[in-house]
């Protein structure tokens, strides 16, 4: 047996997946289990920027293989084409060399959105959330018109091989810049919904997700790791529009926004599923699925409204519509044989809290620190029990497939 090809087939493969978004314990179980399908004894370790596999050889002379993690991607396509592959690899079992091409033609065969894709995508997210927080018509377009600024100069200054932090904070001031100007032109009467719209692109919605199902898995590491790059990237959202906010009321005075228009149910949804529709675009979700990852969007945040209807807290409505993200994402996946986190990623949009990261760093900065700590504390609430209910709805599942298993076996 080839073992080196086998080695290097099975690292390559974990590589792709987590340069692609994909979980931890996906990367690790993908791995170990192409490697045993084909008879091999295998150790895998991966964190978010390393991976490290080790197998025995039949003669218990072990050989290792070991990756350096870059940047990581939200190429969601991508995690399913090569858990897919990891699938068929283990079912199939095809010579070395085959299955080295069979990997070859799913890495080369990729496909991603244009440009002019990726540009509708960043205004569809923008403008849809732009309303779904209260914005008009107009402030809505003036969202989809900040997110594609901000997604191009994301773009940009990802090839001049800027950092992730200086990224987030750079691109959240122009977009942020950007709806203070237009408020001040009187072309958007709500620039805070304008730019609250538009910052949902930069929130990290994929590591927040990932760092969840790490844990539920009992990757503690990973999902510690992630969550630290998710308050980071939080910090850097709240700095770079800080510094538009004191720049705008600095040239032409405290930047003013109109009331947030109280639409009803039905719109709110609408403009939910018209957001992740872009978020869908932007993650790569092509076909089908990404109606369908929209569509748990629209679903989540009815939940919410539901919940709040019947006389909940938004906290709880908060758990509610995370836990009903996590039980569609897992069903939709189980359905349709694709990884869930493309679900799920996309689902919880409408109710991760932008607009009380926003509110938190606009209260600090204009000196209101009471409350400062209130926003801040009650939008860490709903973060905190958002993971709760997906925790809740994924170890529900992982403990369900656990039990059918067992009841096979002992049939």
């Amino acid at each position: 047996m080839d073992y080196i090809v086998l080695l290097d087939l099975a690292t390559d493969l974990g590589y792709e997946l987590a340069m692609s978004g994909a979980e931890t314990f996906r990367i690790e179980e993908s791995i170990s289990r192409i490697l045993s399908a084909y008879g091999l004894q295998a150790e895998v370790f991966a964190i978010p920027n390393y991976l490290v596999v080790s197998i025995l050889t039949e003669d218990g002379y072990p050989i290792t293989r070991m990756r350096r993690i870059g940047a990581h991607g939200n190429d969601l396509d991508a995690v399913e084409k090569f858990s897919g592959l990891s699938r068929a690899l283990c079912s199939r079992k095809p010579e070395p060399k085959e299955a080295v091409q069979w990997f070859e033609n799913i890495r080369s065969g990729l496909i991603s959105y244009s440009r002019l894709g990726q540009a509708v995508g960043h205004f569809l997210g923008a403008a849809g959330f732009g309303l779904f927080f209260g914005g008009g018509w107009l402030d809505g377009l003036c969202a989809g018109i900040c997110g594609v600024a901000a997604g191009y100069a994301g773009q940009r200054m990802e090839q001049w091989k800027a950092n992730a932090f200086f990224r987030t904070i750079a691109s959240s001031f122009l977009l942020a810049l950007i709806a203070y100007i237009m408020g001040a032109l009187g072309v958007a009467s709500n620039p805070d919904a304008v730019t609250i719209g538009a910052l949902m692109q930069l929130v990290p919605g994929l590591l927040f997700t990932n760092a969840m199902r790490d844990m539920i898995y009992g990757d503690t590491n990973s999902g510690i790791n992630r969550i630290v790059q998710v308050f980071l990237i939080a910090a850097a959202i709240a700095l770079g529009t800080a510094g538009a906010w004191q720049i705008a009321d600095a040239l032409w005075g405290t930047p003013v926004s109109a009331p947030a228009i109280d639409y009803s149910i039905g719109a709110t949804c609408l403009f939910a599923f018209i957001g992740c529709i872009g978020f869908s675009i932007l993650f790569n979700i092509h076909g089908p699925g990404g109606i369908l990852c929209a569509l748990g969007g629209l679903l989540a945040w009815a939940v919410y409204e539901i919940s709040m209807a019947c006389g909940t807290t938004d906290i709880l409505a908060y758990f509610f519509s995370a836990l009903f993200s996590s039980v569609y994402s897992e069903m939709m996946a189980r359905i349709r044989k694709y990884p869930a986190i493309s679900y799920l990623v996309v689902s919880i949009f409408p109710m991760i809290p932008g607009a009380g990261v926003y509110y938190t760093m606009n209260y600090a900065v204009r000196g209101e620190m009471e409350m400062f700590a209130s926003q801040g504390m009650h939008t860490a609430a709903i973060a905190g029990i958002m993971a709760v209910g997906i925790l809740l709805g994924s170890s529900t599942f992982r403990m369900y497939t656990y039990w059918k298993v067992h009841q096979k076996q002992c049939a």
